[in-house]
Order: C-alpha cells, then structure tokens, then sequence
C-alpha cells in the first residue's frame, strides 16, 4: 500500500456519540475478531488482536497468534512483476482449495497486495478483487452444505449410539469441528480483507476527487474503463450482506456470531453511509442497507446500530431517507420491529430541550420521523406515546414533524376492516386522539407548526381521511387562519380550504338555496318515515348529527355486537367513499324526493345534508377576508386568495363571483406574480372556446362593472389584444351582438358589447373599421332612445377610431355625425342623469373628430346660451347679478342654467386639451423634420459640410431653443385666451366666467338650488384649472364652499379639483395646504374618501410635499369606514417604499401630534403600531430608539408617556438599539414610576432577552434590576407625597374647625372667665399637637403613616358635629380660616384687658 493513501487507523477508530443528547457510547473493540474455543490452528488466533493490517506485520513472542512472515514489496515490482506477482496469487486462490487462504505463504502474499492495492494496475485490482469475492461466494453455499451435514450427523450420532464405539465418535466429532472451523476462518479473512480492499479504494477515489484534474493520456483512459470500482463494490457489499444471511449458527457456536466480527462489519457499513456519492448508487446503498437491517435485526445488534444510526442522523441530513429504508427493509424481511422501536424509544427519551440548540439535529430527526411513519405505519402508531410529549417542547421543527408523523398514521395505520369489534373501537379512538391533536395544533405558537398543520390537513383531505363529522370543525379552524398574522400560515389556509372545495363530500355545487331546499325535502320525508327520536344521528349529536369516531366507540357500550358492528360499517361508509349516495340526492335537488331508504339512512342523509350547508355557509361568510387579502401586501396572499375565490365560483359558493370582480384593480400592480395571477384567473373564468360565450361574459361584466372596474377591464384587454388571446371570432361576435344579429339581444347588451370594443380598439384601433356605419346608425339611432347611455359609447367608439378612419367618417358622414352630436347637446330629451354624460362625451368627439373644433363649440354655446335667456337676457342677468338681484332667476330654468354652465366648462376644458393636442402635434412633426435631417446629413456627410456650419451657427445663437419658446409663448397665449380673451374685451367664455364667480359667491341662492350649485362650482373649478389669474382670484371662494356646502356632491367635487388645481398651479396651492389636510376631517365618507385618494395621487408622484399635517393621513388608518382605513394603509405602505423610507422621518412629528388629539388609545396604538411596521431598516430603528428616549425630557403629560413607551415597545430591537435604550436611561429615569410606562418596558426587556447573545444577555438583565429598582423607589416616593398631602389637608381641615369652633363660642358670649381661658388655653394646646405630629412624620415612612392613622380617628369623633356648623363648599372653609385669624386676634386682645382690670 502507498503511504499516505489511507488513514489505517481510521479502519479501527473510535465512534463516540454524543453523550449529551442521551445516546450511548459505542466504541469499537481493539480486537476485530476473537479466537473461538473450537479453534486450535494458529490461523484461528490471526484476527485476534490486530487494530490495522500493520499490525499483522509485529512479532508476537508468544506465539498466541499468527502473523505476516514473509510480506513483499509491492512498490519495488516492476508493472511486469507485479502483473505476474497478482497473477500467481489469483491462480492459487482459483486453484487450490478455499481455504488455502489459511496458508502462510498465501496469506502473507495476499496480505502484501491488499495493503499495496493503491498503487496496483486497474487489472491487477480486478484479478485480485474477483479472486477473493469468487472464492467467498463459493464458500457461502458450502457453508449451508456443512449445516445440513453436521444435522445428518448428528442426527446419526443419536440413533445408532449404542452400535458405534467411543472412538470413532471423537474422530467424528474432530473432523466436523475442523471443517467448521475452516470455514468461520475463511468467512472472516476473506470478509477482512474484501471491507479493507473497499475503504482503501473509496479513501484512494475521494483524493483523486479532491486533488485538481489533470488531463490522461488515452491509454489511461482504457485502462481505467476495464476497472469499474462502483460495480465492483456493489457485488461485494451484495456478497457480504449475503455472507450475513445464510445459517452461520453452526460456524459461530451460537445463533448469533461474536461481538467483535459483527462490530466490524457494522462499523465499516456505517462509516461507507458517510459518503453521500456512494450513497446515489442504488445498488451499494441497498447492500449496505441489507447489511445493517440483518445485523441489527437477525443478529440482535440493535443497541450499537441504533446509535450509530441516530448518530449519522444527527450529522448527516442525506442519510435520513436511507437509513428509513434500511429500518423498514429489516422490519418487512423480518417481520421483526425492534430496531425501529428502540429508535423510536431512543428519540422520545431525548429531553427536549437538547433539540433546542441542535436545529440540524432536530430536523433530521424529525424527517427521519416522517419517513419511518410513511413506511412503517402501525409499528409506528403503537408507539406514538412516546413521542407525544414532545408536542411541549421548545423546538418547532420537532413538532413539525410529529404534526407530519400524525398525518401520515392517520392515513395508512388504520385502513385494516377486518378484526374483531373491540380492536376497530381502540383504533378508532386513538385515530380520533390523533385528529384532537391535529386541531389543537393549529393554534400552535409557532408559526411554522401552525402552517404545517395546516398542510397535513389538507394532505388529509385529499386522502379522504377526514370525516364528514370533522368536517366543519376544519373548514372553521382554516377560516380562522386567513387572519393569521403570519403569512405562511394564510398561504397554508387558503390552499386547505382549495384542498376542502375540491374533494368535499357534498357535491359539485354548494349554494346555499339550493342545500335548504333539498334539506327541507328531506326533513319532510323523515317526518313521513317515522316520529322523532332521541338518537346520536339527531341534529343535537356531535357535528350536526354526524356520526363521530368517539360515537362509534361508544356504541360498544350501548347496544349489541351486531348493531355496533353495522353502525361502524356506516361511519366507515361515510368516512371513506365520501357519500356518494349523498352527492346523487343532492343532484336531484329540483326533482322530487327519491326514496333513500330506511329511518336511520335518512337521517345519516339529513345530517350530511346539514353539515354540508354548515359548509357552503362557513366558505360564504369568508369572502369579506377574501376581498382584504386581495389587497395584502404579501403576493402569496394575494395568489392563493385569487385561486380559492376561483375554485368557490366553480363550486358556486354565495358571493365569489362578485369578490372576483374585486381582482380586477389588481392588474395595476407592480407585481408582476400578482398581474399574472388575475390574468390567468380572467382568462380561466371569462375566456371561453366558444366565442359567443366569451362575448357574452365579457359584455355582461362591462355592464355590471363600475368605473375602477371598467378601467381595469380596459387595461386587461389591451393586454390580451397585445398577446393575441382575443380571436377574429371573439371580435366578430361581440359585432354580432352589437348589431342585434343574435336573437334576444337587448339594447344593454348591444351598449356592452360595443363598450367591450371599444375597450380593444384602445390597442387596436382596426377593430372599429370595418363597422363605423353600424356605430354610427345603432349607436345613435332608434335604439339609443331605448338605452340612453348608448349614445355616450358611440361617442367613446368614435374617439377611439384611427386617423384614417376619422377622415373616412368624415369624408361620407360628417355632417350628419356632426348634426347628431349637437343635438346630443342642445336637445332636452334625454333624461337629467343622462344628458350630462352624453353631452361631455359628444362635446369630447367633436374635438377629437372635427378639423375646426372650436367653430362648432362656439356655435353650441350661443345656441344654448339663446335657449337661456332672450336676445337681451344675459346683459340684464349681468347686471343684476352686479347689483345683487335674483329676479331674472325667477323667469329662467335652473335646468336651462346647469346645462348652460356645464357646456361652457366643458367646451373650455376641451379646448385647453385641443390646444395641449396641436402643440404635441407640431413638436412631434418637428422632431421626425429633425431626425430625417439628420439621417440625411449622415447619408451625405461629406457633401454637407456647408449645411453642417449652418446648424452650428444657429445652435449657438439659440435659434433652436427661440422656435420652442415661441411654440411655448403661443400655447401659453392660446390657453389664456379662453377666459380672459384680448387684453381689451372678453370672449364668449370670459363673459360666462365672470358671471359664474358672481353666481357662485350667492349663496343664499345656491342653497335654494342646490343642483345649480353642484353644476356651478363644478364649471367654476374648470376655469380656475384653465387661467391663473381666474384661479388666484377664486381661491378663497372655493376653499369657503369646500368647508361649508351643504351638499357632500359640492364638497367632494371640489375636493378632487383641488388635486388638479395642485398639479397645475402648485405655487398657488401651496398657502392652502392645511386647508386641503381639513378635508381629511370631513364628516361624509364620501369627501374623505376622495381627499385620501388626492393627497395620496400628489404626494406620491412628488407633486406635493408631506408637510407637517401627515398626521391627518394617519389617522385615518383608523377609520370608521373600512375603505378609507384600507386607503390609508396602502398609501403608507406605498409610500415607505420611496427613497429611504420618509416615514422615518415623518414618526416622531406624528406621534407628537397624535399625541395631542382626542384618539382613543387603541386607535393611536393601532396607527403607531402600523406606521412603526412599515420601518424595516435596522439602522433606522437604531436611531428611532434614540428619538424616543429624547422626547421624554421634553414631555410632562403622563398619556404621552405612556404613548412613546408604547412606540419604543414595538420597534424591533437589536443589539445596538438595546445598547442605546440602556445609554438613554437618564431621559426617560423620571417615567418609570408610571406602570403602564414600565409594563411597556418590561416588554421590551423580554425581546431583548430573546434574541440577545449571552453577554448583552447580562447587560439587559443588569438594565432590568435598574429600572425596577427606579421604578420601586419613585413608586415610594410618591406614595410618601400622597400621604404628605393627605396629612396636610386633614391638618388644614382640623384647624378650620377649631377655629370656628372658637370663633362660635367667642360671640356667644359676653365675658369670658378664668375657666373659659382655661378651655382656650387647653384648645390652642390642642391645636399645636398637629405640628407636633408634622415634625415627628418627618423621620420615618412609618411612623407617617401610623400618626396619619390616628389622626383620622381623632377626625371622626371631633369633625362629626361640623356637618351643623358649616357646609361643604371650599370658598366657605377658605371664609371660615379667615374669621378663625381675626377670632384669634380679638379673643387674646380681650383675654389681656380684662386681666389688667383684675
């Protein structure tokens, strides 16, 4: 052997376990074999001792044993030498006998080659390796020969005893033993050396592994394909494993074979498991398998390979699967569990908390679990006690996997019918513990425990394992999780309760209607079978009437064998086939009642019927947490609620089909999963193979659409234009239907239909060329008098054409389309809801359409203005509008007015908009003049240099930039022509504004009218949006109506245009901005809703600063309509994602002004709590902790205590931050007597316990004991200045009494006597024993206290009487204090005079 090519000594190394996680040590024996008693050659002693094949090579002086004699030098042979050397070891080993391996010369050669087999010839490796293992699978059938032999002889040896003398027996017996002992010889060295062949050649393949490739010559190459090592291998370890499974009780005296050949085959077995390459040949690792399962099982080796398996477990995770199959490959061939029981036992007697640090360990172990339990069922559920307090350990991924184990008993250890009663009782009750467990699992702390749960469920229901009895219980439980905090548990909710839906037992359709009449059939029918009894299938038993396994069990108990027996062939009925019968009944729910059979099948049939609407009612009551997880902020939420909802519409569940509407917004995410999620689901739902179905689905969803919804429609369809899923004869029957080709189309459908095209003709405007003369004679023909809003999608249709085709409309019907869109506007038929929309579409269609746009707009305002008032009606308005009068109103319609106002403002809008139109359109035909120039200079560059010069003389003179600062001068002329006109006179439209600011400013008016005012102020946020100066001027005018219009239309009008007057003239907007926050405080949800949407549309897109009234915004995340909280959260959300996260900044502001609100706390902790979520940056927390701590110092009020020790509660700590909290302790020292200040600390102390390292661990500890002992003596402290207090006033009161005492008995009476002096004396001696009592408190706590005490019984007995002598009122103590001076003054004034006259 090479030196250095294998480790020897790892061949004998110890394996020692490790002792603290409770495994056994097991050590291998220094010796590798023992000598057995019956041997007597010297070979017998060969493997008694050595550890490593150097050892073979020492001298044993006392010749006890046998060693090498004679070993060659391999690595001095020549190759012709050594081929010639392993040539005529291999002729020997052939043809001698087998046991010539025993010879001294053989061995010591064989020995020389096996310890040099690295450095042999690929075919001196294969004539060796075939030697040996030739000869060893020969010997194995001679040793089954020998067994039958030693019987016959035996057996002989018994009958004829008496006819055979006593040496011939001995000789007998000797041969037989020799032979014997040949063969056990020749089993372990030719096993010896076979195992040492194997380690030196996987030690020799991972170093070459190891070392860096280098390139082979080709005759390498051939050399090593004729030595395939991984064939060679398998045949081996296949041998030896076959060498452990034939009888070797003969040759080892007993059953089992000694200790020490056993511990090295095992050894060797599991030190060939480390190598996870080995492992991927199937054939090596079932040899190795069958070697250890043999070993363990046969051979009674469970101890040591028990702890050597747990030990690979532990360290190695590619081995769990394996070693499962090693298990349960013994267990089956066998018929013998032991193995798998001690393992089992092993793991259970583990304490749990050693699972706590070793995570791998623990993983392992319990994937090791699962496997174990999906191929060893039953020996797994009869010793599942042992491993159920592990359900209260610490470690999750161990509860993981007995949440895993359960599920997999549940499945497969209890399927066996056949059995007497009592045994399907026990397992029925132990499956019904283990389904117990399952459901109290699902509230697991963990959230991973819980989501796995959660899975084994539903792995559960698609096994058909769950009962219809259970069946409701697990519905509610996973409804329940859709408001789990965490989102791997929603996820694993949503897809149990898709799970339920698709492998429910009540049928393919579950409307409630249609379960409460077929129940209410059945009930009828149960009441004609028979009167009502008390039975355990009744709708008060357990789950509705369900018969449950805890029932079945119980039966038992109750009744007979045979009704027991029967009952429980129901339940498993009902168990396992799902109730087909049920789901037939429940088909033929409009039919009439079938007869389903006797007493007790119906009412088993009612009671499914019962559990099967508990069911369609649990999944309808779910679709509002449906709709709020559409709008999670986790992708996967979003996912998996979108496929349940799909799955509850194909199962027709109440209410899915119009949360599904609610997706649609959902294809403006930036997300693209979530895109693709609702295109997927509207392809699946709405797309259809039929195209007349399509058609149909897509118009009826136009129509029953709102605005939000139809845009995100439009946008949707453009996608799928784009990708080519809309087909020609999609399209072609959506005309079908638009032009009432299809029998039975109604005017609706015609407008949807042609609603649904015109969405398409957005990315395609071809679609709407081949029928612009049915758009034009249906759109707006008898057929719109009977849809009205047909009109308006005819105009939309003719926006939506391409500009060939408008100049072909024109060109054939242009007068007629342009006559039909006037009278669209100045015609009065059409209804009031109806005519504003038609008329801002026409008016809309006549710019997009029309050459001259502004000739016919002029026209429509003059006609409708003479509609109005007479020739002379709008000067007189004029001026009596001037002078305040309104009697022109009285002969003027107020709807004549509104329509007025409303095309002047429109006609205004749209010419602005015509304007932006043609200067985009002379920019855009400037640019393509530029790039054609500069194509042709780049074609001609050497002819045009004289061109060249000239564009670079006009670039430096600027002339470029002055022909776009002229287009922009024009543009900007244009625009302010349309109110203010020449600098002279005003226009049409300028002689309308003026009169409508005046109109506005009457408000006594507008509230008589309040349709005129909505009109009114609506066209007057139009011109303000057109001019400047029309703006400024009408600011205040328009923030006065936005406070104080009676009408939320007005105000939440005004709203809106305040966003648009904000991104056109933000320098303008910028005074009112707390004005535009106010509207946040809005009483009508309407206005509020709007003005969240506003502000969050401008300070989003940057065009308004977040200035220091977020707090508004925030506090509407606690909104009492839950569209504005939802709309507030998803603006914060947005907005933490811009830059660094403002919101950082924003917090300390908020929580000051929140602070200062009247919010109720639960409000303010829910808002701060979610603002501080939205924060995900460590450095930011860091710095938010000192933030906080600051703003203690500057704050005396105890609720903005309490407020800011909240937010410093719920930040996410790290170490740092911890650090810094500590640092900070003087800022906040003077709070900790508050206990909802210190309980909001002490949270924050047990995050910190939680996730710090051992010696910050003592620093919190050590911060800990501070505040508590801060917190204690403030507590103290102002204990002491409370009693203080109390003290002073009881002394205060007790003076006040005495002294009007004093100051009562002092009038009363005229002279005073040398006794009344007395009783004056002994009063003010009284009197001073409180501030006897003041300095004596002053020393000790205590003493206080008690003097307190007795005082106040002193005050019970003297104060009684003063409820006679004065009231209660404060001014009237203060009153009496004041005579008790003077009395004091006058009575020592008289007591002195009448002295001086004794």
């Amino acid at each position: 052997m090479v030196e250095g090519a294998v480790d020897e000594n790892n061949i004998v190394e110890l394996i020692c376990l490790n002792c603290d996680q409770g495994f056994v040590v097991f050590i291998v024996a220094d010796s590798v074999m023992k000598l057995d008693e019956l041997s007597e050659t010297k070979w017998h002693q060969i493997l008694s001792s050595p550890q490593n094949l150097n050892s073979l090579e020492e001298e044993d002086p006392d010749y006890t044993r046998l060693t090498v004699q004679n070993p060659s030098a391999i690595s001095s042979l020549r190759s012709s030498e050594l081929e010639e050397f392993v040539k005529g070891v291999s002729f020997d080993l052939s043809d001698k006998e087998l046991f010539c391996i025993e010879e001294q010369e053989i061995f010591d050669r064989v020995y020389s080659l096996v310890k040099g087999f690295a450095s042999l010839t690929p075919g001196c490796k294969l004539n060796l390796v075939e030697s040996l293992r030739s000869n060893l699978s020969v010997l194995l059938p001679n040793v089954d020969s020998l067994s039958r032999l030693h019987g016959s002889v035996s057996s002989r040896n018994g009958n004829d005893a008496d006819e055979q003398d006593e040496s011939s027996e001995v000789g007998g017996e000797n041969s037989v033993a020799d032979r014997v002992a040949s063969h056990r010889n020749a089993l372990k060295i030719y096993t010896f050396f076979l195992i040492h062949i194997m380690l030196a050649e996987e030690s020799n393949s991972s170093s070459i592994n190891n070392n860096t490739k280098a390139a082979a010559s080709s005759r390498k190459k051939q050399l090593v394909k004729s030595w395939i090592w991984e064939s060679q291998r398998s045949r081996i370890l296949n041998l030896i494993a076959n060498s452990l499974e034939i009888n070797l009780s003969l040759l080892f005296g007993s059953s089992d074979p000694d200790e020490n050949y056993l511990s090295f085959i095992v050894k060797n077995a599991f030190l060939m498991f480390e190598n996870a390459v080995l492992l991927k040949d199937s054939d090596t690792k079932d040899a190795l398998c069958r070697v250890i399962g043999t070993c363990a099982t046969k051979y009674h080796y469970i101890a040591q390979s028990c702890a050597s398996i747990l030990h690979l477990i532990h360290k190695y995770d590619f081995v769990v699967i394996h070693l499962a199959d090693a298990v349960a490959a013994a267990e089956k061939k066998y018929a013998d569990g032991s193995m798998a029981t001690s393992l089992i036992r092993e793991i259970g007697r583990t304490n749990p908390k050693a699972y706590v640090k070793d995570t791998v360990g623990a993983e392992n172990i319990g994937r090791f679990l699962v496997e174990l339990a999906d191929r060893l069922p039953k020996l797994i559920s009869t010793n599942i006690g042992l491993l159920v307090p592990h359900f209260g350990g610490e470690s999750y991924k161990i509860r993981n996997a007995l949440v895993g184990v359960l599920g997999k008993l549940i499945v497969k250890a209890f399927n066996d019918v056949e059995g007497e009663v009592s045994s399907k009782s026990i397992r029925l009750r132990t499956k019904q513990a283990m389904l117990e467990i399952l459901l109290e699992r699902c509230r697991d702390v963990s959230a991973y425990t819980r989501s796995r749960v959660l899975q084994v469920w539903a792995e559960l229901c698609e096994e058909h394992s769950v009962s219809i009895g259970l069946w409701n219980e697990v519905a509610v439980v996973a409804a329940g999780r859709l408001e789990d905090k965490s989102s791997i548990v929603r996820k694993s909710a949503l897809n149990l309760l898709i799970m339920m839906l698709q492998h429910n037992p009540f049928g393919p359709q579950l409307r409630t209607a249609s379960f409460e009449a077929t129940l209410e059939q059945y009930k009828k029918k149960l009441n004609e079978l028979g009167p009502k009894s008390p039975s355990k299938y009744s709708s008060e038993g357990v789950s509705n009437g369900l018969p449950s396994d805890d029932d079945i069990c119980n039966v038992e108990d109750e009744v007979g064998d045979e009704e027991t027996e029967g009952i429980s062939k129901e339940q498993d009925s009902l168990t396992d086939s799902c109730l087909p019968q049920v789901a037939d009944g429940m088909v033929q729910m409009d039919s009439s009642v079938p007869y389903f059979g006797n007493l007790e099948q119906t009412r088993t049939l009612v009671a499914s019927l019962e559990a099967g609407l508990r069911f369609s009612k649990c999944l309808s009551a779910m679709m509002p947490t449906l709709v709020q997880l559409m709008a999670s902020s986790s992708a996967t939420d979003v996912e998996n609620a979108i496929l349940l909802l799909m799955r509850c519409r194909q199962f027709q569940i109440d209410g899915s089909e119009a949360c599904l509407c609610k997706m649609l917004p959902l294809v403006f995410s930036q997300d693209k999963s979530i895109y693709e999620a609702v295109e997927n689901a509207f392809i699946t739902i709405y797309i259809r193979k039929n195209p007349v179905e399509t058609a149909k689905n897509l118009l009826d969803l136009s129509i029953n659409s709102n605005i939000g919804d139809l845009a995100s429609l439009e946008f949707i369809l453009g996608a799928l234009v784009s990708k080519g899923d809309i087909t020609a004869s999609m399209l072609s029957a959506l005309w079908d239907l638009f032009c009432f080709n299809v029998s039975g189309t109604t005017a609706e459908q015609s407008r949807g239909a042609l609603s649904v095209l015109c969405m398409l003709a957005k990315s395609s405007p071809s679609v709407l060329s081949s029928h612009l003369q049915d758009i034009v004679d249906i759109g707006f023909g008898r057929w719109a008098k009977v849809e009205p809003l047909l009109a308006r999608t005819a105009c939309i249709a003719l926006q939506r054409l391409s500009e060939e085709d408008k100049k072909k409309l024109l060109s054939t019907n242009g007068s007629r389309v342009i006559g039909i869109l006037d009278s669209l506007v100045t015609a009065l038929s059409l209804p009031e809801n109806i005519w504003y929309a038609a008329a801002d579409r026409a008016i809309a269609t006549i710019y997009t359409i029309h050459p001259t746009p502004e000739t016919i707009a002029a026209d429509l305002v003059k006609r409708s203005l003479s509609s109005v008032f007479d020739c002379h009606g709008e000067d007189k308005l004029q001026n009596d509008m001037d002078y305040g009068s309104s009697s022109v109103l009285t002969t003027v319609q107020v709807t004549k007015l509104s329509r007025y106002i409303f095309i002047v403002s429109q006609v205004a809008m749209n010419q602005l908009v015509y304007i932006e139109s043609c200067v985009r359109k002379i920019q855009k035909e400037k640019a393509k003049k530029e790039k054609m120039v500069a194509d042709d200079q780049r074609a001609n560059a050497n002819t045009t240099s004289d061109a060249q010069k000239d564009n670079g003389i006009n670039a430096e003179l600027g002339l470029a930039a002055s022909e776009d600062a002229m287009l922009d001068g024009l543009a900007e002329r244009a625009e302010k022509e349309i109110i203010s006109g020449g600098r002279t006179e005003k226009n049409l439209i300028g002689h309308c504004a003026s009169f409508l600011s005046k109109l506005c400013r009457n408000f006594s008016l507008m509230q008589k009218y309040p349709e005129l005012q909505t009109s009114a102020m609506l066209a007057l946020c139009r011109f303000m949006i057109i001019d400047a100066d029309f703006c400024e001027s009408n600011l205040q005018l328009l923030f006065t109506v936005v406070e104080n219009a009676p009408s939320e239309n007005v105000r939440s009008n005004c709203t809106i245009a305040l966003g648009d007057l904000a991104v056109r003239f933000p320098n303008l907007l910028e005074p009112w901005t707390e004005n535009m926050y106010a509207r946040l405080r809005d009483p009508s949800v309407c206005v509020r809703k709007n003005a969240v949407l506003v502000l969050s549309h401008l300070i989003l897109n940057d065009m308004m600063k977040v200035k220091g009234y977020i707090n508004e915004m925030a506090m509407r995340v606690e909104d009492e309509d839950e569209r504005i909280s939802n709309l507030a959260r998803l603006f914060f959300n947005e907005l933490s994602k811009k830059g660094s996260n403002p919101i950082y900044n924003l917090l300390p502001d908020i929580l000051g002004k929140l602070s200062c609100q009247n919010l109720k706390g639960e409000s303010f902790c829910n808002i701060m709590q979610f603002l501080i979520g939205s924060i995900k940056k460590d450095k930011q927390m860091e710095a938010l902790v000192e933030k906080l701590c600051n703003r203690f110092t500057g704050v005396t009020d105890i609720r903005q205590w309490e407020y800011i020790s909240y937010c410093l509660s719920q930040l996410a700590f790290t170490e740092k931050s911890m650090r810094k909290l500590m640092e900070s302790f003087k800022a906040y020292e003077h709070v900790l007597s508050e206990d909802t200040v210190m309980e909001h600390f002490k949270n924050i102390i047990n995050k910190g316990k939680k996730l710090a390292k051992p010696e910050l661990k003592s620093s919190i500890e050590e911060f800990e004991e501070k505040i508590n002992k801060s917190h204690n003596e403030r507590k103290e402290q102002e204990l002491t200045a409370k009693n203080a207090q109390a003290h002073q006033q009881k002394i205060d009161s007790f003076g006040s009494f005495m002294a009007t005492k004093n100051n009562v008995e002092g009038s009363g009476e005229s002279e005073i006597t040398e006794d009344d002096e007395e009783t004056d004396r002994s009063m003010e001696e009284t009197r001073l024993l409180p501030s006897k009592s003041k300095n004596a408190k002053s020393k000790t706590q205590s003493q206080a206290s008690s003097e307190i005490t007795d005082f106040e019984f002193d005050e019970e007995v003297v104060q009684s009487p003063l409820v006679h002598l004065r009231g209660a009122s404060k001014s009237r103590l203060k009153k009496s204090s004041t005579k008790c001076q003077n009395t004091d003054t006058n009575t020592s004034t008289r007591r002195n005079t009448r002295s001086k006259r004794r």
